[in-house]
This record gives structure tokens, C-alpha cells and sequence, in this order.
């Protein structure tokens, strides 16, 4: 049995977790143990705890003390700059894997800076888009592209009579539903959304827009006291909060309206709501940008448009939303297409075969040195 530490700062209900999430029940399956050490839960306990010890502390001693008393085969450190001080004072000697996952270069800067004397053996990136930015602050460390996987038997395109209708977001009468999942920040551009709905509303009244998730984003004040004074609560639902199980409801939902969704952010590193999405039969809107690309197959799997160019997006949600012969092709071409290069068997295998590799490559130089 292997044992693994993934250190990360923040516990979050994002992609990340929701990644490392499916991908410690698939090594699980595999004789690989993983734990999580968080320094700040920022509302996503409920979607880790279920399947692996978490440790959640800012106390250095305590931190140290975890890693020194449980003999982990392998720590993977996750844009955490920290971790690599508390590494050498614990004195741990495995391998060291470091996921480079910000997709702004300023803020990935200081995470790959300075090791501290640690030499990783890997650095571990969700997109080819993101190996190309790593390359820019590190070249001498091999880089892996292992995309981010989805659970295809909880994330689904669940049957008509199986969806629960009564839960919150509940569906429209007559209308096609546009939605809108992720934080409330900068880089998500959540005005852009705001902008998209009022030249919608101007237009068309059977289209509503649920914006999914926020509940724990810096932004949430602003985006709520806009949303207000653009009299957009009509057209706009908020849910800031959805339990992690009851989400392939709602994207079951969104597929039953003949909608899709729609993402507005300015940069990704990946971007694990397409991959839900689609593996859930809604088509994808996002800008047509890298690693969007690699993703979403544009015309197939959903509709990329230019930019930030508000009226192209709006012209693409429209395709999809009017034209019920092509939502269907794309629905199903978009649960074919994950299955294929994103469901969890595939992409957390390139893991395991990359820990186990290397890990093993490790205890032998380390036997060669003691011999």
C-alpha cells in the first residue's frame, strides 16, 4: 500500500478538489492512500471528508508534525509555497510532486520560485496550455500533462424520471435555462455574465439564468448589489450554495430546457465544470482560448465564441438553444467525447502509473546510496 500527502492552501468546492476528490477513490482502487492537509476551508469540507482523511491547520509545528509521524511514500504539493519549508523541517526524504494549477503566471510565480533545496521529481499540470506557462518559470524539471477526470457514475446524463424535480434550482415552465457555475471573481468575469442577461432580457423572455455557486467569493457583495441595481433578478436566479450530490440534478435539468451552460472566464488552468457539463449531456459555451479548446470541441461538443465579445456569445447561446436537433447532437456527442479522454479510469490511471514509476525509481537510488 502506498501512502500520499497532497498539500494544498485552500479547501475549497472548486475544480480542484472536486478533481483530487474523484481521483483518491479511483487510487484507492489501486493500493494508493491519500490524505489532504488544507490551511483554510473556504466551505469544502462535505465534498472531501466522506473519502479521505483531511488535516486542516495553519500551525506549522502541527503541519510538520503530521508529516513527519506518517510516513508518507510521496507528498504532492499544490500551489503552496509554504510547503516546501515545512517539508525540510519534517526532513522528509521521498519523492516531492508539485501541481502547478493557477492559470495566471504573476500568481504561479511565487509557488515555483524557490523549492527551498527540494529537488521535485515532477511537476504535475491539468492542461498542455498550462505546461506552456510552467515552461516559463521552470525548465528543469520534467512536466507531466495529466488532465482532470470525471466520475461518470455520479456525474451523468440521469433519465427523465429520475431527476428530482423538487430540489433547489427548480425548473422553469417554458423556458431554456443558460447557467452560469463557479466562483464570483475576476478572473470567472462575472460582469461579462451580468451584460450577456441584459441584452438577453431586452430581447427574449424564455430564457432564465441560474448562476450556480459563490456563496464563499471575495466578489459576492459586488456581484449581488449589481445584479440588483441592473434589475436582473428576474431574469438571473442566484444559488449560492448547491450540495455537491445534487448537481448532476441540475445540470439534468438544464439539459430537460434544451439550455447549456455558459462559462465567461478570462483564464482556466482547465476547467472541470465543461467536462461536467458535457459528461452530463449539457453543451458548453466558453471563449474560444486555450486550454477551452482542448476541452470543448467547438460545433461538436458546444460553441466557443471570440474574446469577451458580449454579442458572440449571446449569438452561440442562441444556436444552441434555438435548434433542439443540434442541442441533442451535442449532447450526446459531448457524453461520448468525456468518456473518451476525461472520465476518471483514464486520465487518474496516467497518475498512478507516473506515482508508482517514480516513487519506485526513488526507493531504488535511495537503496543505492544506503548500499
Amino acid at each position: 500500500m502506498m501512502k500520499v500527502l497532497v498539500i494544498w492552501r485552500l479547501l475549497t468546492v472548486g475544480g480542484v478538489n472536486a478533481g483530487w476528490r474523484n481521483r483518491s477513490i479511483y487510487f484507492k482502487k489501486h493500493g494508493i492512500h491519500t490524505e489532504f492537509l488544507y490551511t483554510t476551508d473556504h466551505g469544502g469540507l462535505h465534498i472531501m471528508e466522506d473519502i479521505a482523511p483531511v488535516y486542516l491547520s495553519k500551525d506549522e509545528d502541527e503541519i510538520v508534525n503530521i508529516i513527519k509521524q506518517n510516513s508518507y511514500d510521496a507528498i504532492i504539493v499544490v500551489d503552496t509555497a509554504s510547503a516546501y519549508k515545512w517539508i525540510t523541517k519534517a526532513q522528509f526524504k521521498g519523492p516531492i510532486f508539485v501541481e502547478a494549477r493557477t492559470p495566471e503566471l504573476i500568481k504561479l510565480k511565487p509557488h515555483l520560485e524557490k523549492f527551498r533545496g527540494i529537488q521535485p521529481v515532477s511537476i504535475i499540470v491539468p492542461s498542455l496550455y498550462q505546461k506552456r506557462l510552467v515552461s516559463i518559470l521552470v525548465d528543469s524539471i520534467p512536466t507531466h500533462v495529466i488532465y482532470n477526470g470525471v466520475d461518470s457514475s455520479f456525474f451523468r446524463a440521469i433519465p427523465h424520471e429520475e431527476i428530482d424535480y423538487k430540489s433547489v434550482p427548480i425548473l422553469p415552465k417554458n423556458k431554456k435555462v443558460v447557467a452560469y457555475i463557479g466562483r464570483l471573481d475576476k478572473r470567472k468575469n462575472w460582469p461579462m455574465l451580468l451584460e450577456i442577461a441584459k441584452r438577453i432580457k431586452n430581447e427574449r423572455n424564455d430564457i432564465e439564468i441560474w448562476v450556480v455557486g459563490g456563496a464563499q467569493s471575495v466578489q459576492r457583495e459586488e456581484f449581488a448589489a449589481k445584479w440588483q441595481e441592473e434589475q436582473l433578478t428576474d431574469i438571473i436566479k442566484w444559488f449560492p450554495v448547491i450540495h455537491y450530490q445534487q448537481m448532476p440534478h441540475m445540470y439534468a435539468k438544464i439539459r430537460e430546457s434544451g439550455g447549456c451552460t455558459l462559462a465567461t472566464t478570462k483564464s482556466e488552468s482547465f476547467g472541470n465544470t465543461f467536462i461536467e457539463s458535457m459528461i452530463c449531456g449539457v453543451p458548453v459555451v466558453a471563449s474560444r482560448m486555450m486550454p477551452v479548446t482542448e476541452i470543448v470541441k467547438n460545433g461538436n461538443t458546444g460553441l466557443l465564441y471570440r474574446g469577451q465579445n458580449v454579442d458572440d456569445a449571446k449569438r452561440q447561446l442562441y444556436k444552441i438553444i434555438d435548434n433542439r436537433e443540434l442541442h441533442e447532437k451535442m449532447s450526446k456527442a459531448s457524453i461520448e467525447h468525456v468518456l473518451k479522454h476525461f472520465e476518471i479510469e483514464v486520465v487518474a490511471k496516467q497518475y498512478v502509473d507516473l506515482l508508482m514509476q517514480l516513487v519506485q525509481q526513488d526507493e531504488g537510488s535511495d537503496s543505492e546510496v544506503k548500499s
